[in-house]
């Protein structure tokens, strides 16, 4: 029996693939758990333009992200903030400061915050190069730059 599968499983298969199955294993434990449906014709062209417009969204989103990158790229953000003699911060400096300082900046898209790769808060003075993450292929770096109040 050939079944596509809704759900990746162990020694069986991604999701998405034809596989040939005991017809009572299909029939009695796939099917009826929802972890697979029958590979007709019809839905084995379903699945055929499925793949294909999954594919053209995410080269539109990698398309999208590259031009997002090409926006960020070379971008420097300067904070100005207050700070002890060894230059310790009173606070700190967030991915959600740093998204925020962006979007000021004239971007024509929202940069969140969960974009941001920031392990943990600024908390020192400094120039620090922070990863963006705009798709799983694209990443850039932004300048940051954490300076004393008032000089």
């Amino acid at each position: 029996m050939k079944l596509i599968l809704k759900k990746a499983m162990e020694n069986l298969g991604d999701v998405g693939d034809i596989v040939e199955v005991k017809a009572g294993y299909g029939r009695n434990y796939l099917i009826p758990q929802g972890l697979a449906y029958e590979a007709s014709s019809a839905n084995v062209a379903r699945l055929a333009e499925e793949r294909s417009k999954a594919e053209e969204r995410s080269r539109r989103g990698f398309l999208e992200a590259r031009r997002r990158a090409a926006q960020l790229e070379g971008q420097a953000f300067t904070f100005h903030v207050r700070a002890g003699e060894e230059g310790k911060l009173f606070g700190s400096v967030t991915s959600a400061d740093i998204a925020e300082r962006a979007n000021q900046g004239g971007l024509d898209f929202e940069l969140d915050r969960r974009m941001i790769l920031l392990d943990e808060p600024l908390r020192a003075l400094g120039v620090f190069l922070v990863a963006v993450h705009l798709h799983p292929e694209v990443d850039v770096e932004l300048e940051v730059r954490v300076e004393r109040e008032g000089g």
